[in-house]
């Protein structure tokens, strides 16, 4: 299993990545944004191939929402296949470490095997070698 790492500051476009394998997404939101930037990301993400999303940190629920309905105007609010179906969940009151813990063993979709892992860090400041250390760590407790 393949685990990247993308910092987007708030403000900042999602790169192209439209289309692509299907993946699972960690959103870590360190800090607030606006909404309709918000909205610019999770539409992203589900264009993208994020089959599950995981948002933890600040505005988490907001993230969770925001993908649900990315999900729907992708569609044009109709029937979802089953094999483009997002997944979302929430994560308020866990530490990271079990967030990370999750992906990697629980997160997985019905109809789609998802062998690539996205940490999206909403941040001011870019961390990448410590969310990899913390994901990385994760992965070796047994449950």
């Amino acid at each position: 299993m393949s685990v990247d790492y993308l910092h987007l500051p708030e403000g900042r476009k999602p790169p192209e990545h439209e289309g692509g394998v299907p993946f699972r997404a960690i959103i870590v939101a360190d800090q607030s944004v606006d909404a309709d930037w918000r909205s610019l990301v999770t539409g992203w993400l589900v264009r993208s191939g994020c089959l599950y999303a995981l948002a933890w940190g600040t505005d988490c629920e907001a993230w969770h929402d925001d993908i649900d309905e990315a999900l729907l105007v992708a569609f044009d609010f109709n029937d979802i296949p089953e094999d483009r179906h997002v997944i979302t969940t929430w994560h308020n009151d866990e530490p990271l470490s079990e967030v990370f813990w999750f992906a990697g063993f629980c997160a997985m979709h019905e109809k789609v095997d998802l062998d690539q892992t996205l940490i999206v860090h909403i941040s001011p400041k870019e961390r990448e070698t410590e969310m990899r250390r913390v994901y990385g760590a994760a992965q070796l407790f047994e449950a």
